[in-house]
């Protein structure tokens, strides 16, 4: 092995007290990401769990950052769709209003089919998406 592959194995070490130290510096977390440490976003200052950019990247990789994520952007589309491909059970901490849009209950239910939180991932999305013929499809495929 050599060692640009040694470099792609070794995953850097990441611990709370340099999250708390660093909570306000988001070219920390943003490395933090890189190196696939999702977790760390619960450390950071408020204004780091609002920056868009930094959150999106995060809920690419590990949708569970929408529970850290800043009101604002539980009611951004373009996070909230990253966060429930990644982890459909989070669609709970999404806004009601984006819990009741089309676009995201099909992510959700698209990505949560084969989960075994379903019927509980069902309950979080708003009752009027299911009068939705496209929901309606995914729900009951043979229909």
């Amino acid at each position: 092995m050599n060692e640009e592959d040694k470099e792609e194995v070794e995953e850097k070490e990441y611990d709370i007290e340099d999250c708390e130290k660093n909570s306000h510096n988001k070219e920390f977390f943003d490395q933090a990401i890189n190196d696939k440490a999702t977790w760390v976003i619960a450390y950071a200052d408020d204004d780091i769990k609002a920056d868009k950019e930094l959150i999106l990247k995060c809920a690419k990789i590990d949708g569970q950052v929408l529970y850290y994520a800043s009101e604002n952007l539980r009611d951004d589309k373009d996070v909230v769709l990253a966060a429930v491909s990644q982890k459909p059970l989070i669609v709970k901490y999404a806004s009601r209003r984006l819990r009741a849009d089309i676009d995201v209950a099909k992510a959700t239910l698209e990505h949560a089919l084969k989960d075994r939180y379903f019927s509980e991932i069902k309950s979080y999305l708003e009752p009027e998406v299911y009068e939705n013929e496209e929901i309606k499809k995914i729900l009951n495929p043979e229909e």
